[in-house]
């Protein structure tokens, strides 16, 4: 695998897709629609998913792609894939509330080993070298010219004093259940896989889901997450989030830096 390759196609995919879907989150309106499912979709995840797709299989027609949007990928069960979410956090992109990403990784044996999460509205973008590290490039971006990069690994945490990470739209009384365990000093709202990114940059250190989410939401995160050597376990059995699961469901699971005592 040219992993060089992976990084340069995946990070041009990452920034082209996130200036269409700027232009449509800074447009007077646009249309929102559910799908079978009841969740929402807007036209910039459409365009965006188009966009990556149709790149990844120019540029690598030999693996597959998984990808949120298009349900007959959804089948597909193969040891090597892509999988996207072109618009992780549809709802705070629908609430205009920043916190969305666009979401590329590439899975072996059910490992996510390389990863993108751009958060355009934010310019954040952390990713993957081609070598396998987890880095942050500084804004502004451009396909053409690589900014400053700045490598990334996540805190030393202080156990008496955590600062947790949760999600904005999903967060229950179950995952508050769970914070309580922990001597938190700060809990932060964020949406989509920004959490992840938080934590590899050591600027949170736990971020607990107990609720539902699938594997293009949480892949290129948890690569991340991995390379700046944190952790993505199973709630149930402390085992690493693994991928290719049937119907790409996740149980639940829980990110944190690399020396939180989990409870």
């Amino acid at each position: 695998m040219n992993y060089a390759k992976v990084c340069k196609i995946f990070r041009s995919l990452a920034i082209t897709s996130g200036d269409v879907i700027m232009d449509v989150y800074n447009s007077n309106t646009f249309e929102v629609l559910l799908k079978s499912d009841y969740s929402p979709v807007t036209i910039a995840d459409k365009k965006a998913d188009e966009l990556i797709s149709r790149g990844l299989k120019k540029y690598f027609p030999e693996i597959p792609v998984v990808t949120e949007e298009q349900v007959k990928s959804h089948d597909l069960n193969a040891s090597v894939f892509f999988i996207v979410d072109p618009l992780d956090g549809t709802k705070e992109f629908i609430k205009r509330r920043g916190d969305f990403t666009v979401n590329i990784a590439l899975v072996v044996n059910g490992v996510p080993i390389r990863g993108i999460v751009y958060a355009p509205a934010r310019q954040r973008l952390f990713y993957t070298d081609e070598n396998g590290e987890a880095v942050e490039e500084i804004p502004y971006f451009s396909v053409s010219k690589i900014g400053l990069i700045k490598k990334i690994k996540t805190a030393f945490s202080d156990n008496k004093a955590l600062k947790v990470v949760a999600s904005k739209s999903h967060r229950n009384e179950e995952t508050d259940k769970f914070i309580s365990k922990y001597n938190c000093k700060e809990l932060v709202s964020a949406g989509s896989s920004l959490k992840f990114c938080l934590i590899a940059a050591g600027e949170a250190d736990l971020y607990p889901r107990f609720g539902p989410t699938m594997e293009w939401d949480t892949a290129a995160g948890h690569a991340i997450l991995s390379a700046a050597g944190g952790s993505v376990l199973q709630v149930e059995d402390k085992q690493p989030l693994n991928y290719g699961k049937p119907n790409y469901k996740n149980p639940f699971f829980i990110a944190s830096s690399k020396n939180v005592i989990l409870k």
